[in-house]
């Protein structure tokens, strides 16, 4: 789907509903118990390696690669 992106092509403040999740199993799940899986929206606090989200009301620090394999619909206005 074209209109996919990488997390890691976020700019700071921009908000995004997760589409796919990819990786090992367990890291996967791991995302999943912090909040971050399918169907969730998230903030870019900081882009980069490593990157900050806010999840609901979390904050999450992601390493660089994880970004990668996180694809994600860019949105325009949050709800």
């Amino acid at each position: 789907m074209p209109d996919l992106l990488p997390l890691e092509m976020l700019d700071r403040d921009a908000w995004a509903d997760v589409a796919e999740v990819h990786g090992e199993h367990h890291w996967v799940s791991r995302l999943a118990e912090l909040g971050l899986r399918t169907g969730c929206r998230l903030r870019v606090l900081q882009p980069g390696r490593p990157c900050l989200l806010q999840v609901v009301e979390c904050r999450l620090c992601l390493p660089g690669d994880a970004c990668g394999q996180i694809l994600v619909r860019l949105i325009s206005q949050p709800v």
